[in-house]
């Protein structure tokens, strides 16, 4: 059994190419699994994980909350909404906390990039990064690209443009990084004011205009706006963005060929893309949601079976 060559998921900027073939192959078992009558297997029944949000999420929550029970762990949540982390408690306080109760995977969301990080050179437990701020989000991008891989056989010279507000995303990085070393060749689209500076020096190519850049891609990943951040700063109005930037049935049908429609969820219907687009045959959002869960049991199946050796 080939191994992982990192022993927590903190980036994808932190992963071989090998490493990420090597989770998308598991994910393939663990799917058989998922679709079988019974969903459990017991690879992980002697693990301990602490799933650690110190931001609401409430998806990617339950995905890791399913994938960890479909493997037998052993789950405890801890949401720092409703912790004392309000009354001053540092992030090092809690999580000694919690390894007091001998948690060995920490799978943590939290709102300053790089905590993941940070918390694995101080804690003994195994990190998996389940969002950083506008960071990274490793299991949404290798959750992605199995995605795309699985309806078109691989990423090798496939087109794919991220679509939205870049700037914000960690979405857009992971799945930058991800698609790259893959094969694939990657566009951003968004307004300039979206576009973060530096991007083209991660070998992506920008493009202000969706029309274009549909016309180029096989697969259009299309990011959530995020209402919370749309002071007016970025752009004038959601309905300015709408016109310019979100997919409707027409502007599909426009193109001189069929593309594939993703969108990591929760989806603004009618801004970045209509009713129509989200529930066509174009779209494979739902696969995403699925394909999800089987991509978190192996990241959480392979990095387990690193602290096994470890101790043994």
């Amino acid at each position: 059994m080939s191994q992982l060559s990192v022993d927590h998921l903190l980036g994808i900027k932190y992963l071989t190419t090998e490493d990420i073939q090597l989770i998308h192959k598991t994910a393939d078992q663990f799917k058989e699994v998922i679709n079988r009558p019974i969903k459990k297997v017991p690879s992980l029944r002697d693990i301990t994980i602490a799933n650690l949000f110190f931001e609401n999420s409430t998806r990617t929550k339950l995905s890791f909350e399913l994938a960890e029970k479909r493997l037998s762990a052993d789950v405890i949540n801890f949401s720092a909404a409703q912790s004392s982390v309000k009354k001053g408690e540092t992030l090092i306080d809690t999580v000694n906390n919690i390894l007091a109760m001998k948690v060995d995977i920490v799978v943590m969301r939290h709102p300053n990039p790089g905590a993941g990080v940070f918390l694995s050179k101080h804690v003994k437990a195994r990190i998996v990064n389940a969002g950083d701020g506008a960071h990274e989000h490793p299991t949404q991008a290798l959750l992605d690209s199995y995605s795309i891989r699985e309806k078109l056989g691989s990423l090798e010279g496939k087109k794919v443009v991220i679509v939205g507000d870049i700037l914000h995303s960690r979405v857009a990085l992971s799945n930058i990084y991800c698609l790259k070393k893959l094969g694939a060749e990657v566009m951003v689209c968004g307004p300039a004011t979206l576009i973060p500076r530096h991007i083209a020096d991660l070998g992506v190519k920008v493009e202000l205009n969706l029309k274009k850049a549909l016309q180029w891609c096989d697969v259009a990943n299309m990011l959530r706006v995020q209402n919370e951040r749309m002071d007016i700063s970025y752009f004038p109005s959601v309905r300015e963005y709408v016109q310019q930037y979100g997919v409707t049935r027409e502007i599909l049908d426009g193109l001189d060929k069929e593309i594939v429609i993703m969108h990591p969820g929760p989806i603004n219907r009618g801004v970045e893309i209509t009713s129509e687009v989200a529930d066509s045959d174009q779209a494979i959002i739902l696969n995403q949601v699925e394909n999800g869960v089987a991509i978190r049991m192996a990241v959480l199946y392979l990095i387990a079976s690193k602290i096994q050796h470890h101790d043994q």
